[in-house]
């Protein structure tokens, strides 16, 4: 694959990736599980430290390992299968649900602002998906620069909604100290719930390292976009957050998946209202076109050293565009099934949870490659060492237990799907021998 992704482009593909669908929709979800303006801007700010400490540890092995993703960095640090087992979580439950669920955001809002019958919504959800696929199909130095003019758009919405809300004369209280949790709350339960919930909406950002062979100058450019992306979203929805609780009082704002809608229209009137809900589309789109652009190179990355059947199929790039085409069609087809048979909900708790197994794994691996490689040209180092890689350790196993104990059996599910994948590396690799 050609070196032809910028840094401009590196960092639109992490802020494309991470701003979609959660920032709008996951306001709802979190004030019910917390039931207090407090808490839920302690656990957006919670989310930011912690995935903000974990792109810190895992720049630095970006940085220093000369291959692509965080597949390899993972069949590095502790063998083949378990980079193996993380492609095969990403290309069966990750990508296909990150698409799947914004996606079906997408249809919903579309049908809800073009006032078509909500039964559409679905249809309109996969052809956004058929539609991306074929953008994406042209190749991967147009779909990357359609990702830079699609942040920039994005943007706008968010920016005009923390705007208007900061400078609005007719502010709600939103106290932000003590913090409290509602009534019929627990503390524990509150921070565990809201944080999982906060973090579907910080996804993302890692998977940028799948096109670690593609950037111009990936020992720089891969931790410098992965820092500053993330840094800048963090201010970004807390900022907004604060916005909407501002706007709308918490009993309106709990379990209402309109309130971005609800709000802007409170603070730009009808007309506004719908233009910013235009602007909501516009960055859900963004959102999915950026999972797909990196979602199709998992099942290639892993076609490459032959770890799926039919992997001299999957493992080819389109000569001319360098598009992995089978492994787009592998995505995307799950995609609409999950379109088809999914919730949104349960969909980011489930791809969350799992995400955030291997990427407690990956932050482990810094200190190991520390200890075990100590001349290892390291172009990045994650500052303040060990305390961030540790913050980054206690928070995902934090994540991991607490929906273990919360939802056991989405936790199942989840790394049911998982270890689905074992059958299929000791079958490859019996096969290759």
């Amino acid at each position: 694959m050609k070196r032809q992704i910028s840094f401009g482009q590196a960092l639109a593909t992490v802020v494309g990736s991470v701003i979609g669908a959660g920032v709008f929709f996951k306001i709802g979800t979190i004030t019910a599980q917390t039931g207090s303006t407090s808490m839920t801007l302690f656990v957006w700010i919670l989310a930011g430290i912690i995935s903000i400490a974990s792109g810190l540890t895992i720049s630095e092995i970006a940085a220093s390992l000369k291959i692509n993703g965080a597949i390899k960095y993972l069949d590095y640090t502790y063998g083949r299968v378990w980079g193996f087992l993380f492609g095969w979580a990403q290309m069966i439950v990750y990508f296909p649900a990150q698409i799947g669920a914004l996606s079906s955001i997408f249809g919903v809002q579309f049908v809800s602002l073009f006032g078509i019958k909500a039964r559409y919504s679905n249809l309109i959800a996969i052809l956004l998906v058929l539609f991306l696929l074929g953008i994406n199909l042209i190749g991967t130095k147009f779909s990357s620069k359609m990702q830079s003019v699609i942040t920039i758009l994005k943007i706008i919405p968010i920016a005009l909604i923390i705007i208007w809300g900061l400078f609005n004369p007719a502010k709600i209280p939103a106290p932000i100290i003590p913090l409290t949790v509602g009534t019929g709350h627990s503390f524990p339960t509150a921070i565990s719930q809201g944080l999982l919930s906060a973090l579907f909406a910080f996804e993302g950002w890692i998977v940028v390292t799948n096109l670690a062979n593609e950037v111009k100058n990936p020992e720089k450019d891969l931790s410098r976009a992965i820092i500053l992306g993330l840094s800048a979203i963090t201010l970004i929805y807390v900022l907004i957050n604060y916005t909407f609780m501002t706007v709308l009082p918490i009993d309106q704002l709990t379990n209402n998946n309109n309130a971005a809608f609800q709000a802007s229209m409170k603070l730009f009137g009808q007309f506004g209202g719908k233009l910013v809900t235009v602007g909501i589309l516009i960055s859900v789109y963004g959102a999915v076109n950026a999972f797909m652009l990196t979602g199709m190179r998992t099942p290639y990355i892993l076609a490459q050293d032959n770890l799926l059947p039919f992997s001299t199929k999957i493992g080819k790039a389109n000569i001319h565009t360098g598009v992995p085409v089978v492994g787009a069609f592998i995505v995307d087809a799950i995609a609409i099934v999950m379109i088809l048979l999914g919730n949104f909900t349960v969909l980011t708790d489930m791809l969350v949870f799992v995400m955030w197994t291997f990427n407690t794994m990956l932050s482990v691996a810094v200190i190991i490659l520390r200890k075990r490689e100590p001349e290892l040209k390291r172009p990045f180092k994650v500052p303040w060492y060990p305390i961030i890689p540790i913050i980054s350790v206690i928070g995902g196993i934090f994540i991991v237990v607490s929906t273990i104990i919360n939802q056991f059996v989405l936790s199942i599910i989840g790394i049911g799907l998982t270890l689905l994948g074992l059958p299929i590396y000791y079958y490859m690799q019996k096969k290759n021998n």
